[in-house]
């Protein structure tokens, strides 16, 4: 059973093929894919391919991603979850988007907290993580405001547009 998380003012939820085009709406945009370490979505059957990765790696016990909707409205504004998910080792790395129009309103951060705790409490994990290009101030700081320590540059760790980029490397602990 795919679990669902409530904030103030969000539901996070399983990702369905009706939410191919709320992903495409997001991963089209060069806004959204400039520090993602993934080239822009041309076509709605490359979001379609996103919908059925998303289930695989759940299913495979590799990664749970959950689609950001706004209660009271239908569609997500992005999604947000963990990859290289390892159980034994109580790790994962958090990634996220959300769409240019619901940026600087507080979702991410609101998400964010949420799906960290579900991390530790119910995930039992011990340690997430967090690669992010270094240009990307916004995301920068918002890991910095939740709590997250940047630990350190990884060289040439990224590719976008064929460009390779270095990235800073945070984590979080259950015990912060």
């Amino acid at each position: 059973m795919f679990p669902i998380l409530e904030t103030d003012r969000l539901i996070l939820r399983e990702i369905t093929r009706d939410d191919a085009e709320g992903i495409f709406s997001c991963f089209s945009d060069e806004n959204v894919t400039r520090y993602y370490g993934q080239e822009t979505l041309k076509n709605i059957e490359q979001a379609e391919a996103f919908v059925d990765f998303f289930a695989n790696s759940y299913k495979e016990k590799k990664g749970i991603r959950w689609g950001i909707e706004r209660k009271g409205t239908s569609g997500i504004i992005g999604t947000i979850g963990f990859n290289a998910w390892s159980p034994k080792h109580k790790r994962a790395e958090i990634g996220y988007e959300i769409h240019p129009k619901q940026w600087r309103k507080g979702y991410t951060t609101e998400a964010l907290s949420k799906v960290i705790q579900y991390g530790f409490d119910e995930l039992a994990l011990t340690r997430l993580g967090a690669v992010v290009f270094i240009e990307n101030e916004a995301s920068n700081q918002l890991l910095s405001k939740i709590g997250f320590q940047k630990e350190g540059i990884l060289r040439n760790y990224m590719y976008q547009n064929g460009e390779v980029y270095d990235t800073y490397v945070y984590s979080i602990l259950k015990n912060r």
